[in-house]
């Protein structure tokens, strides 16, 4: 396994600047060069002379539940092991582990497991686990979707703490609903630790999304989905998140949680500064069509969607790679927009950008090498090669 590698002859997105043809050398898991001439000695080269790649910032999904048959929620150390396997193949390097609403004791186990996941040292050439998104129980019955109604919850700091604790203080962003009584005091909790507020599953209004944000939200989960639309008379939520420029916007770009136009006005509001691209994929990620558990409920795949039997989405099956590239056509983003999108805006949000979410010497070495189509070619996870679609097809 190679502890140094040069990339040469490709372009770059580095932090400050898109060199056309430059070099990035990596070693011992960092960035320690970059330059428009080859440094040599490295014990990989991946030379890109005539074709046209492009070497981007790792891929960070901050809303994901599984992957590959595996579940945050079934609360083993091999789910999230092998979440962090499958994931480098569509170029994510580092994802939030994402909860769903259960009982108290499930989501007790379930962050207890990513806590004690991430005190050991994660393996090497495997996504890394930044943290946890808990996303409910303090949501809108009204808006559940997939969420199980039964355990749905008010907000509680004191509930919150405790799994906070039980997680090694590793919850880095929760989804709530700001109009449900106690949120405004919760947020004003949470983000007294850092940690991100998120509104989502939400029937709020546009009056009381501003609240929240004066409160302290900072995001917002999967645009459109499960929450109050905009009218000329209610902007409702989606108003408040192509208004409000302190939030960050989660985006699902499958083109079956909201249809192509329908990210092209989003984005035409939030652009890259403000948007955030995720999965809020669940276990049949990577599986044949067929019947799957999401929470202790059976959910159907076929073709692009996962649903409920009664119609509803149960999150997706997308890979951050399809959404990138659904993106593109969307809305032909300049590769600049694209690490912002995928990369930057998540670090920053999350507080790692001083390692993560960029191109620049000293920063962990994640990074993703593209084609002139935005697919993925080759993904290095902290400084170890962790996908070579070469090798797949060779």
């Amino acid at each position: 396994m190679a502890e140094s590698i040069e990339f040469t002859n490709v372009t770059i997105v580095t932090e400050t600047e898109t060199l056309e043809s430059g070099c990035v050398y990596v070693k011992n898991g960092k960035i320690t060069g970059i330059a428009r001439e080859p440094m040599g000695g490295a014990e990989l080269t991946v030379d890109g002379k005539g074709k046209q790649w492009t070497l981007v910032p790792g891929f960070i999904d901050v809303h994901i539940h599984g992957a590959n048959g595996h579940d945050v929620m079934d609360a083993s150390k091999e789910a999230v092991a092998g979440m962090a396997a499958v994931l480098p193949k569509e170029g994510t390097t580092s994802f939030l582990a994402t909860t769903m609403t259960q009982s108290d004791e499930q989501i007790s186990e379930a962050v207890k497991n990513i806590g004690g996941y991430m005190a050991e040292k994660q393996e090497e050439g495997r996504a890394e686990v930044l943290g946890i998104h808990l996303e409910g129980p303090f949501i809108s019955k009204h808006k559940a979707g997939a969420q199980p109604v039964d355990h749905i919850a008010v907000p509680s700091a004191e509930q919150f703490d405790q799994w906070h604790q039980l997680s090694g203080e590793n919850i880095r962003l929760v989804t709530l609903a700001p109009e449900v009584d106690g949120a405004l005091d919760f947020i004003k909790h949470v983000t007294a630790d850092g940690i991100v507020a998120s509104i989502g599953h939400t029937e709020a209004t546009f009056d009381q999304v501003t609240e929240a944000v004066q409160a302290g939200a900072r995001h917002v989960t999967h645009l459109y989905n499960q929450m109050s639309g905009m009218h000329h008379r209610e902007p409702g939520v989606v108003g408040a998140a192509f208004l409000h420029e302190k939030l960050m916007v989660e985006m699902i770009v499958d083109h079956v949680h909201s249809r192509p136009e329908s990210i092209q006005l989003a984005y035409y509001h939030t652009q890259a500064d403000r948007t955030i691209l995720i999965t809020d994929a669940m276990r049949a990620k990577c599986l044949p069509e067929g019947a799957y558990d999401l929470g202790g409920q059976q959910v159907q795949v076929k073709g692009k969607e996962a649903r409920l039997s009664d119609g509803t989405l149960a999150g997706s099956i997308l890979t951050l790679e399809e959404a990138v590239a659904n993106m593109k056509q969307d809305t032909n983003l300049m590769i600049e927009d694209l690490v912002s999108i995928t990369s930057t805006n998540a670090a920053r949000q999350l507080g790692v950008d001083d390692q993560k979410g960029s191109i620049a010497e000293g920063k962990d070495a994640d990074l993703v090498l593209l084609d002139e189509d935005f697919r993925v070619v080759m993904t290095v996870c902290r400084g170890i090669l962790a996908h070579d679609r070469r090798e797949d097809q060779a």
